[in-house]
């Protein structure tokens, strides 16, 4: 594409790369001054509700200070490509500078936890959420730190929700909430800024994996902080707190991460270990679900019944989903929570048999673990997940490969779960949604499917009284044709549940 000569009133010397929103250049200023201009895409230009959020991010973004930001200099919402103009500033970002120098000691994680803790305070004081913090939106300045891109990731946010119900960011550094579509507040950005942490100690809070891989395991799994150091993984795992109410604010993190400049109270949370700092204030007594799952991952296996096969995802198991069931992620309810005549009786479970669709699929990777149940909340009790991966026999008409995965239990709304879990197959980063997903109804089958396509997969999904299931074929195929195969696997996998004596 050719390079334009001027935007607005700034001379474009040279692109400095593209993404999401469109493309940015090095410019300069009639004065002489240096900025980075980001331009918004075609596509983006010609959304009326990404012009609104953009105009109304931009005079908030105005507002932002602190040593740990660009600085926004100027913006035009209502040119024909709207554009932001930020303070240019020079040095690799944080990812260049592992990738080029290897992992930070504590000392230097340290050093940026606080410098990112400074910059979010700064940005969260004028009522903007940045959304979107990593390693890749980190400039590593000669004099520290500096967070890019803050009161954009909003408007971008709207649009695409706007058009394909999904959420933004970056798989890996989403908050569960963010991975939901639920609503996201300050607490999102302190989750990332414990991804980017584990980032730059040289590990993967979540792994490797598809997006969608790493996004199930924001909301369902323990964080993986073996590469942090010891004295930094209780600060970094309360930032990975799956409850935002259990995340320290950017204010306490300061204290956490400088605590020779903090003026601090004993806090009997302490007292549980010896770390170098001391422990977050906002993460109670009370085991977490993070500490919990934990603490479950080291237990032996629970016995798993003859004939049934209940699995869940696993780092090596691709394509699995997320699912949607709420927000809450407390404590386990109580048992009289749990008698809550308000949620239907299961009558069906779900199970991972060897072949399905008379033998049109076998199942061909499996991680056979103990159940994993899911807290209770105000949409679902008693909830169990489980998924596996299947090879096409032949038999299947083009389908190669079907990953399941799937939740069974007693849902107010099952319905919900389902659209969950196709919003959540939407939130890949760079997705390519050919259309809004359609209901489609099979001749035969007593529930609707919900189906669309995104990238290289097909995904159908159900929720009936009980079960909600998403599968994602491979390579794509029609719609009907996925919704047929989608009502035969939903024969196979549920099971009537044996009344109790």
């Amino acid at each position: 594409m050719e390079l334009p000569e001027r935007i607005g009133d700034y001379t474009v010397e040279r692109e400095l790369g593209a993404g999401g929103m469109g493309t940015v250049y090095l410019a300069r200023s009639r004065g002489g001054r240096t900025v980075a201009v980001k331009v918004a895409s075609p596509e983006l230009a010609a959304d009326p509700h990404f012009r609104a959020r953009f105009r109304a991010e931009v005079d908030a973004a105005r507002r932002v200070g602190g040593f740990h930001t660009a600085q926004v200099v100027d913006a035009d919402p209502d040119a024909a490509a709207p554009w932001l103009a930020t303070a240019y500033i020079a040095g690799p970002t944080l990812s260049g500078l592992l990738a080029a120098q290897g992992p930070m000691d504590e000392a230097r994680l340290r050093l940026l936890g606080a410098a990112l803790a400074e910059a979010l305070q700064a940005i969260h004081s004028c009522g903007l959420i940045h959304r979107d913090l990593k390693p890749g939106n980190i400039i590593m300045a000669d004099d520290g730190p500096r967070v890019l891109d803050f009161g954009i990731a909003r408007a971008l946010e709207s649009t695409r929700l706007t058009s394909t119900g999904a959420a933004f960011g970056t798989p890996g550094f989403l908050a569960p909430e963010q991975a939901q579509g639920l609503e996201v507040g300050a607490a999102a950005d302190v989750f990332a800024l414990g991804a980017v942490l584990v980032a730059a100690a040289g590990g993967d809070a979540f792994g490797e994996g598809t997006p969608v891989m790493l996004m199930y395991r924001a909301v369902h799994e323990p964080p993986d902080l073996s590469a942090v150091p010891e004295g930094l993984r209780p600060v970094v795992a309360a930032c990975l707190a799956k409850d935002p109410a259990q995340r320290p604010t950017p204010k306490g993190l300061l204290d956490l991460f400088a605590p020779d400049t903090a003026v601090q109270e004993p806090t009997p949370d302490a007292a549980g270990y010896t770390p170098t700092m001391p422990a977050p204030p906002a993460v109670s007594a009370a085991p977490t679900q993070t500490a919990r799952r934990a603490a479950a991952a080291t237990a032996a296996p629970a016995a798993v019944p003859a004939g049934k096969r209940r699995v869940r995802l696993a780092a090596t198991v691709a394509g699995s989903l997320v699912v949607l069931g709420g927000a809450g992620y407390g404590v386990y309810a109580s048992a009289a929570a749990n008698s809550d005549g308000s949620f239907p009786k299961a009558r069906y479970e779900l199970t991972t048999p060897d072949t399905m669709a008379a033998g049109a699929y076998e199942r061909d990777e499996e991680h056979p673990l103990s159940p994993d149940p899911e807290p209770d909340n105000t949409g679902q009790r008693d909830s169990t997940h489980l998924s596996a991966t299947y090879a096409g026999t032949g038999k299947a008409p083009g389908f190669k490969k079907v990953t399941v995965y799937g939740s069974f239990g007693r849902y107010k709304n099952p319905e919900e779960h389902r659209d969950g879990l196709i919003r959540a197959m939407t939130v890949t980063g760079s997705e390519n949604v050919s259309e809004p997903p359609t209901t489609i109804s099979v001749p035969g089958s007593d529930v609707e499917f919900r189906c669309t396509t995104v990238d290289q997969q097909t995904v159908c999904a159900w929720g009936d009284d009980n079960t909600t299931v998403a599968i994602a074929f491979t390579p794509t195929g029609a719609l009907e044709l996925a919704a047929k195969e989608t009502s035969k696997i939903r024969d196979d996998m549920r099971t009537p549940i044996t009344p109790q004596p």
